[in-house]
């Protein structure tokens, strides 16, 4: 009985073998359409059970003996198939797509309503848990409806709920559910008329198959698969297990970007950058070159002098016996970092080139002969002094011209003669003299070391002269003397002071740069330039002899100063500024920026709605009050430090005087229409004076009514240009 059951069993065992075999064989598809046709993308596939769900080993086994039967040409088809089958697979990832599953594993979220989605903007997370959003889907029902007469493809498009896509099915696929609704089974090769597997033998039997209950484990969740699992979740969690490979972008990707060039097409498009043509190498070129290519000595040393842009050849052609003498290239490592400089620096935008005349873009400005009269030649040459003329300024009446130097003396000049008219020691080096601008009296201030003298030359008539000791004698008596005149002292002068022209002296606590006269002639404004104290400009009142330090606080180290010639205005340049102040209202109006380094001069236009300053950068500042607090216009005629600027007070001419020897005239006209900006042209360049200890023109001054120009020079001379 034993044995008879052992061979029953073993019996039944095979045929349970051969009848499973039989059920894979009916649910097998052939390999190709699993790859070709992905029918795991929708999650209410109904055919989705019809994918491969035994092994490789089964599939085998199931069909030996269809492989019996066939021929040996059938065999070896079905090897070659086999073996492309298997190159086909091992070129593909096996990590992009788990057949595993039956499922549509892109969407982990496992079997529950998609429902519960439709709120949210994911429908779902993928393996690696991040989230899946939903297409951007705006078709309402009138799309839908063109999409549907005039799309193609639109009858066998379906909509997969898991990953919120439409999935467009292949012919296979199509075909495959249509068997299925006509009730056909799903395999075209199974045979549904196969003699039936008899499962049981023909003897009765006593006992049933198997009447043995089912185990409790097979209801039990396994608590050895629950650990494996947690182990596989933990190390995921970890890091330590890579779901899935991820490709290494580290190496970098490279592009060819004339790889798929078609000349023909591309050659239309407008804005298409062609390949560059490389020109082929020459004999110039080749390790062992002709004799006649060569370099001689004087072309070699004729090369090396030659610009890198303008040599015929970037190298020198070398002749070596062998290939393998030559040695390796020498700017290997320039040309590779030139070549990534090119890529780097390559516009990302192709810009098209405007074809303009560079005649166009000059300004189309008056010829200098329109412009005339300014000066053009020197006429006289004043000579006397024995050291730097630091400040030249001529009388109201353009009939005088007062010079101060470094050799300690002040000269009166005729203008017209260049004769020395009269000379003035007065014991120091002159940092600036400035004639009083009131025709009425005949008075010169000169500033030297911390005193600044008023001088009486007595060059004018009798009137003048008098009007001119009339000013100076006409301090009122039993004044208070003004608030900040502690630390100005005025004096009158006497002796042979007196007899050589000095009528007053008015003490400083510093050093004073420069004086400048107010129109009226009545207010003097002088400057110490000191950083460390707010004590750096003084007014003075001549008639009162009275002294006042408008500012209580430090603004910077003033440079110069300047009134305003019609109206209470009051210009003080620092270093980098000009500010205007209203001396009325006693209140800052106005702070120009001139984008200087370091003024050095200033000079305000007779109208008084223009300004111009020079620096010590070589620049000259134009500036438009009613305009801009910034440069109107910024001139860089002169090569080195620019040291004074003056206007002329009748002419529409302005002058700038320079280290480099020269004064530059322009033409300045100014308008009173206000939407019209002023005609700026240089006219003239003007040289008479010898470079000494590097410094050219100290000084420059108009004369008043004339168009002549003065300069002084650190040649001790004075020019006259008409």
């Amino acid at each position: 009985m034993k044995k008879a059951g052992g061979k029953t069993a073993l019996k039944r065992s095979k045929e349970g073998d051969e009848e499973q075999n039989q059920i894979f064989n009916f649910n097998r598809k052939p390999a190709d359409e699993d790859k070709d046709d992905d029918l795991s993308d929708s999650e209410d596939s109904v055919y989705s059970g019809l994918e491969d769900s035994g092994s490789d080993s089964e599939e085998e086994e199931g069909s030996d003996d269809d492989e019996e039967e066939g021929s040996d040409d059938d065999d070896d088809k079905m090897k070659e198939k086999k073996e492309g089958e298997v190159s086909e697979e091992k070129k593909k990832d096996e990590y992009e797509h788990d057949s595993s599953d039956e499922e549509d594993i892109r969407n982990t979220v496992g079997n529950i309503p998609m429902e519960w989605y439709k709120d949210f903007p994911h429908i779902g997370y993928n393996l690696d848990g991040k989230k899946i959003y939903k297409p951007i889907r705006n078709k309402d029902e009138l799309d839908d409806f063109l999409d549907k007469m005039e799309n193609a493809e639109y009858w066998r498009t379906v909509h997969d709920k898991q990953t919120g896509s439409d999935i467009v099915l292949s012919d296979d696929q199509v075909e495959l559910v249509n068997r299925l609704q006509r009730g056909q089974f799903g395999d075209v090769n199974f045979n549904e008329y196969e003699p039936m597997v008899e499962f049981f033998s023909s003897d009765v039997m006593i006992h049933p198959v198997t009447n043995r209950p089912a185990d409790k484990r097979s209801f039990i969740p396994s608590l050895t698969e629950k650990e494996k699992v947690s182990k596989l979740v933990h190390a995921i969690k970890m890091g330590w297990i890579k779901p899935r490979r991820v490709e290494d972008d580290g190496r970098g990707r490279y592009y060819d970007l004339w790889a798929s060039e078609d000349s023909s097409i591309l050659a239309r498009h407008r804005m298409h950058l062609p390949a560059p043509k490389i020109p082929l190498p020459g004999h110039h070129e080749s390790y062992n070159p002709p004799p006649e290519y060569l370099f001689t000595d004087e072309e070699r040393a004729l090369w090396e002098q030659q610009d890198p842009a303008d040599r015929k050849l970037p190298f020198v052609p070398r002749k070596y016996s062998s290939l393998r003498q030559v040695p390796a290239f020498s700017h290997f490592i320039h040309e590779r970092f030139e070549r990534c400089l090119d890529l780097y620096l390559c516009p990302r935008q192709r810009k098209m080139r405007v074809n303009v005349n560079p005649e166009d873009l000059i300004p189309q400005l008056p010829k200098p002969k329109d412009l005339q009269p300014f000066p053009t030649t020197r006429s006289l040459v004043y000579r006397g002094h024995s050291g730097l003329v630091r400040s030249i300024s001529v009388s109201p009446s353009g009939q005088w011209l007062a010079s101060g130097s470094d050799d300690g003396s002040v000269r009166f000049w005729e203008v017209c003669s260049s004769r020395c008219m009269k000379t003035v020691q007065v014991g120091g080096a002159v940092k600036s003299v400035a004639w009083n601008p009131n025709p009425s009296v005949c008075l010169l201030a000169v500033a030297l070391d911390s005193v600044v003298l008023i001088l009486s030359p007595s060059l004018a008539d009798k009137q003048v002269i008098l009007s001119s000791e009339r000013l100076l004698s006409a301090q009122q008596e039993g004044e208070e003397p003004a608030e900040g005149n502690g630390s100005v002292v005025w004096s009158e002068a006497e002796g042979e002071e007196l007899n050589q022209g000095l009528r007053l002296k008015i003490q400083h606590p510093k050093a004073v740069h420069q004086v400048v006269w107010h129109a009226k002639g009545d207010y003097l404004a002088s400057v110490m330039p000191d950083n460390t104290s707010h004590l750096q400009v003084y007014i003075h009142q001549l008639s009162r002899r009275r002294s006042q330090n408008p500012f209580s606080r430090n603004k910077g180290l003033v440079q110069c100063v300047s009134f305003h010639p019609i109206r209470p205005y009051f210009f003080v340049a620092t270093q980098r500024s000009i500010r205007i102040y209203n001396l009325v209202k006693q209140e800052m109006t106005k702070k120009l920026q001139t984008n200087s380094k370091w003024i050095s001069s200033m000079a305000v236009h007779p109208g008084g709605d223009h300004v111009i300053c020079g620096s010590y950068d070589c620049k000259l500042s134009w500036f438009d009050l009613d305009l801009s607090t910034k440069p109107y216009k910024m001139l860089r005629h002169h090569k080195k430090a620019v040291r004074g600027v003056a206007y002329h007070r009748l002419y529409p001419l302005f002058a700038s005087a320079s280290d480099d020897g020269s004064v530059i005239v322009c033409h300045g006209t100014v308008y009173n229409d206000l939407l019209q900006n002023p005609l700026i042209v240089p006219v003239k360049v003007l040289r008479g004076h010898v470079m000494t200890h590097d410094l050219g023109v100290l000084d420059v001054t108009f004369h008043p009514t004339q168009p002549w120009v003065f300069s002084s020079g650190a040649d001790a001379t004075i020019c006259l240009f008409t």
